[in-house]
Order: structure tokens, then C-alpha cells, then sequence
């Protein structure tokens, strides 16, 4: 299997897919942040409900991105991806949604087998 790398060095993966709402909204946040990064970070922490949450945070060097960290590249905008989540995220589109009550990303998962009541977390 042959690897693309990112402007960082970091291998380019297609298991994420990011959808065009979600890419304007990372775009938007990216271009209004007055300190430099080199795109966002998701990864998956243990907490909440059914035990498994995402997250996603500014991609800043030297902070929060590894030399092993997958990358979704689009039009020259980075998503990392730490690797102790990538078999969780195989298949996944990241989604940005808006309702009456509030907005923000969220993940279509096929690897989930539930989430909580609320939303907040998932099990795999």
C-alpha cells in the first residue's frame, strides 16, 4: 500500500471522509484563528455514558500532533487523526450539523453499536 504525505510528513489516509458542510466550517474556524496551527486534531477520549467520546481541537505543532498521526488532507487543510482511534473511524464521515437548539461536528459512524441518550458518547 503506497502513502501520500501530508505538508507535515505524515501519511494521507481516505478512511474519514469529511463532508463539504463539515470542510466549510473546519475552513471558517481555521481562517478566523489568530494563532498558528496546522489544521485540527480528532481523536476519541474515554468518558461519558456508553464510554467512548469524540474530540476535536486545534492541530498545533509541537503540542498535540504526533509523527504518527493519519491525516485527511483537503485543499491544502489538514485533519489529524490520532492512530489509537483510526480503527474506530474506518468508514466514517465527519458531519457538520445545525438544528433549532445548537450546532457543531459529529460523526457517521458504521463501527458505533450505540450511542448514549444524549448524544455525548458511544461504544464500539
Amino acid at each position: 500500500m503506497a502513502f501520500k504525505f501530508s505538508e507535515t510528513g505524515n501519511a494521507i489516509v481516505d478512511y474519514l471522509t469529511i463532508t463539504d458542510d463539515a470542510f466549510k466550517e473546519i475552513h471558517e474556524l481555521l481562517a478566523a484563528r489568530k494563532e498558528p496551527c496546522e489544521g485540527i486534531k480528532v481523536s476519541v477520549r474515554t468518558r461519558g455514558c456508553s464510554g467512548l467520546s469524540y474530540t476535536i481541537e486545534y492541530a498545533i505543532k509541537d503540542k498535540n500532533i504526533s509523527k504518527f498521526d493519519d491525516v485527511v488532507m483537503r485543499e491544502g487543510v489538514q485533519v489529524f487523526i490520532d492512530p489509537k482511534v483510526s480503527m474506530f473511524l474506518i468508514g466514517s464521515q465527519m458531519i457538520y450539523k445545525t438544528d433549532d437548539l445548537n450546532s457543531g461536528f459529529d460523526f457517521v459512524n458504521p463501527n458505533e453499536k450505540g450511542r448514549c441518550g444524549c448524544g455525548e458518547s458511544f461504544k464500539a
